[in-house]
């Protein structure tokens, strides 16, 4: 039987009480949001290595010594470098004070006719040189562990996150089973093929978005050091992960290595081969990586990308962060189904058939109405047979 009025507000109510409280509990979801989404990412591993004869405790162990051994070889591989091509970033903005006061000043003030405000700028890059930025570090630092709570929370979190992580994929499928048999068997139909939605789109979106992060990033890394810029690995890097949002990595890319590449030479031969470097990168994103590895399954608009990210961050801090776009991949088809309900109701007013002009659109509503109408019929006569047993 359908929920009544009075039911369908209960639902509402519980909804929005659970949302309250994931506002109010911000502060200490962060642990626990991760280690899901640490553990929604290892389930697959371990349905395999559960299919090759191991026990799941066994099966989790082994995804975990997996995991280590990838997050150790990148720790040794790429944080060496990093924190190398850092140091000789901050190295480079006493030098840039100082082309910005003989060279761009003079030249936009006899361009321009003006006459900008004259900073102290050899005194302000003083100020920014290496030593001066490691005593602020240091200073930060020590504000940091004199803080006896922050370092017990950070501390805290380091080891809660594995151990709930490790809870969680053992015991996955069964809470996957549960929270299914909590579902009204009148609507699980429904709530099981939104589900199936979900869960391809969360696919689509770790398989396929995040090797493409990956892949952009390997590929400005290695194009800017063939250009001979020392700060390659560093810009490469950061493009690859600017490029969670449509455009930004190749903004962000291009810019900096630009920036880079005309303190480093001074000529106009290497700022053309790092445009080539992120044209060729862009090329393909475009045309092999996006199309092979994410395809047409997330498609989250470019603004909607980076409202996600800022209020995720606003929420949950790093993590809402991370967060951010999966959950908005599972919004966007719960809102899509929302918005197919909505243009085939009554309310609407418009027949759904005028409304679409899409041939091809149609056939696919009208079988995602029959498979929808054949799973709830199906879920009504099992339950009439078990009333009837």
């Amino acid at each position: 039987m359908r929920m009544t009025d009075s039911q369908k507000w209960l639902v509402l109510a519980g909804g929005l009480l659970f949302g309250g409280l994931l506002v109010v509990l911000a502060p200490i979801l962060s642990p626990f949001l991760t280690a899901v989404l640490l553990a929604y990412l290892g389930d697959p591993l371990v349905d395999k290595l559960e299919e090759w004869k191991l026990s799941r405790t066994n099966g989790v162990i082994v995804t975990f010594l997996i995991l280590m051994l990838i997050l150790g070889l990148a720790a040794l591989l790429l944080i060496p470098a990093l924190v190398q091509q850092a140091d000789e970033l901050i190295k480079l903005i006493p030098k840039g004070f100082v082309w910005f006061k003989e060279v761009a000043t003079p030249y936009l003030e006899n361009r321009f006719g003006i006459e900008l405000i004259q900073f102290d700028w050899l005194e302000l890059s003083k100020k920014l040189d290496w030593g001066a930025t490691g005593n602020v570090v240091k200073a930060i630092m020590a504000n940091v562990t004199q803080s006896g709570m922050a370092l017990i929370s950070f501390v805290g979190n380091l080891v809660l996150i594995p151990v709930v992580t490790f809870y969680l994929l053992r015991d996955w499928d069964v809470l996957v089973e549960r929270i299914g048999s909590l579902i009204p068997r009148y609507y699980i139909g429904p709530v099981s093929d939104l589900a199936k939605q979900c869960h391809e789109t969360l696919g689509a979106f770790f398989r396929g978005q995040l090797l493409v992060m990956l892949a952009l990033g390997i590929i400005y890394a290695i194009g800017m050091m063939l250009v001979g810029v020392d700060l390659g690995l560093l810009i490469g890097m950061l493009a690859g992960l600017a490029s969670i949002v449509p455009y930004l990595g190749a903004i962000v890319g291009i810019g900096a290595g630009l920036i880079a590449a005309f303190f480093q030479f001074g000529d106009i031969l290497h700022l053309v081969l790092v445009v080539i470097v992120f044209a060729v990168g862009q090329t393909l994103e475009g045309t092999v990586l996006t199309p092979k590895l994410v395809g047409d399954r997330i498609g989250l608009h470019p603004v909607a990308v980076i409202f996600a990210v800022l209020a995720g961050g606003q929420l949950f801090g790093f993590v809402g962060i991370l967060l951010a776009l999966p959950a908005a991949a599972v919004i966007m088809v719960m809102l899509r189904r929302i918005h197919f309900n909505y243009r085939a109701s009554s309310l609407y007013g418009e027949p759904l058939a005028d409304s679409v002009e899409n041939e091809q659109e149609l056939q696919s509503l009208a079988e995602q109405v029959d498979s929808i109408t054949d799973a709830e019929d199906t879920s009504l006569q099992d339950d009439n047979e078990e009333n009837k047993a």
